[in-house]
């Protein structure tokens, strides 16, 4: 409550997209905004909707730091998430200058650059190969081997971006 009471409820509104006719002109996205109009009157939905987003996009950006843990599955989530809830949000998450190119291109098929894909194998295997190295016991050694050869095998298998944008 102290954060409406510090913004004021419209500005808040205007900030999240929560009930405010100028989020309508902040996206080109029609799509989105009739998707997050379904729940206009279900504001328990979207606030649940929105948090979900949050933490997904969150637990996103962990996984660009831990290799075993996917990233653009959670914020292909939290795109859904956003998209049913908050046309504000969802316009940021495409638009961000560090994930949102990323998103656009996977969900268009375009696939990931050769640059992407070759720090993403070295970076899961250099993290694999520590783990491997710092776990005792031969099952969990070739769980991480198993892991390692499935995701390189997606990453290859992902179409190659020609653009090195």
């Amino acid at each position: 409550m102290g954060f409406l009471r510090y913004y004021g409820k419209s500005d808040f509104r205007s900030r999240t997209g929560f009930g405010s006719p100028v989020v309508d002109a902040m996206t080109d996205d029609t799509t989105t905004s009739s998707l997050a109009a379904k729940y206009r009157h279900r504001p328990l939905v979207r606030w649940t909707l929105v948090t979900a987003g949050t933490v997904l996009v969150g637990i996103g950006i962990l996984g660009i730091f831990l290799p075993l843990l996917p990233t653009t599955v959670f914020f292909l989530m939290a795109a859904w998430c956003y998209a049913h809830s908050s046309p504000a949000l969802y316009d940021w998450l495409h638009h961000n200058r560090y994930f949102g190119k990323y998103i656009k291109d996977y969900r268009e098929g375009r696939g990931i650059t050769v640059r992407s894909k070759v720090s993403s194998i070295i970076v899961l295997w250099a993290g694999i190969l520590y783990s491997a190295w710092s776990v005792e016991g031969l099952v969990l050694r070739l769980v991480l081997a198993a892991v390692a050869v499935g995701v390189t095998v997606h990453l290859v298998v992902i179409p190659t971006s020609r653009s090195s944008q």
